[in-house]
């Protein structure tokens, strides 16, 4: 380990300067419909700024802009920039903190292990720690955002199918531990196998499973007999409950019901997930796609998140279909702490 030890990546849950998010701008990247993202945007957006979040939205172009400022008015400051698409939390930097102060810790991206090849993705991140104003702290690796989870105080989740997949890093264990140690000052790194079925990340831990407190983190429940990641859902769980924090506390889970068997307007059965949820200043915004039980799921996370209102938006048109979409509300946000 290195002087990058002394890095710090707060909690999601801590109090947040800013949310960056994106203005869906390709229609190319859309299968042509750019309307149906741009409504599960504008909701995500106006929840955030009911409950006083300062969001940033890039917008890439004239018409960009103008939809945006149309659909949502002042309730997102529009910042001009260019990207590829809008999964921010992969593609933006992740800001933390060093004995210096703030840093906006950026990698290298390979297009999501070279399926996703978009111009200007592999610079949109430091494109957003210029815009606020934060030195940057590179490293040379590949990593995406979404990869990881963290309580804030040095313990990860990720997942073998992303980190160890020789589309990204080519790395071992081992190796992977130790990037890791050097990035972030991981402590404990606790490892899942995989995640949901058809996921365009190869399994990101952000779909599957969160931190949402000190040794607590929330996963998925099967939500029926026919649910696609049943035995999935449940080696998550049993994986988590057998963890230990990196103080060594048991880890406390807390299953919530699952998405189920969802299919997108092609027919292909897509990676929806409750878990693709964003923790923001006083709100928790969540996915939801119209399923049986999504009801229950928000009012379990109620339950999790005493402090905060937990809203569930509707997120079908950022799932998408085909090679269109694919993610949520967690995926195309990166939160900026408050200093």
């Amino acid at each position: 380990m290195n002087d990058n030890c002394a890095i710090r990546v707060p909690p999601e849950w801590a109090e947040q300067k800013a949310v960056w998010t994106a203005w869906p701008a390709d229609p190319d990247e859309w299968n042509g419909d750019l309307d149906s993202p741009r409504r599960d945007v504008a909701a995500l957006v106006r929840v955030l700024a009911e409950h006083g979040n300062n969001v940033r939205l890039l917008v890439n172009g004239e018409e960009a802009e103008h939809s945006a400022r149309a659909a949502l008015g002042a309730a997102a400051e529009l910042v001009p920039a260019r990207y590829g698409d809008i999964w921010l939390r992969d593609t933006g930097p992740i800001f933390a903190s060093n004995p210096e102060g703030p840093v906006a810790l950026r990698f290298a991206t390979n297009s999501w292990g070279g399926k996703y090849d978009l111009p200007d993705d592999a610079t949109v991140g430091d494109e957003v720690a210029r815009l606020s104003a934060t030195p940057v702290q590179r490293f040379a690796f590949v990593l995406e955002g979404g990869a990881v989870d963290h309580d804030g105080s040095g313990t990860f989740l990720t997942t073998r199918q992303t980190l160890l997949n020789p589309n990204r890093n080519g790395w071992d264990k081992e190796e992977a531990e130790v990037a890791l140690r050097e990035a972030f000052g991981a402590r404990k790194i606790i490892w899942i196998d995989e995640g949901l079925k058809n996921d365009h990340t190869d399994g990101h831990i952000d779909n599957i499973a969160r931190f949402v407190g000190e040794a607590k983190v929330v996963c998925q429940s099967p939500a029926g007999p026919d649910d696609p990641n049943a035995e999935t859902l449940d080696a998550i769980a049993a994986i988590l409950r057998s963890e230990t924090d990196s103080d060594g506390r048991p880890l406390e889970v807390v299953r919530i019901p699952g998405v189920g068997r969802y299919l997108n307007p092609a027919g292909e059965v897509s990676p929806a997930s409750h878990m693709n949820f964003l923790i923001a200043n006083g709100v928790v915004v969540v996915p939801v796609y119209g399923t049986p039980t999504q009801g229950a799921a928000i009012e379990a996370l109620a339950h999790v998140f005493p402090g905060r209102k937990v809203v569930g938006v509707p997120s079908g048109g950022l799932l998408g279909s085909g090679q269109a979409g694919g993610g949520s509300f967690h995926c195309i946000t990166q939160q900026e702490p408050r200093r």
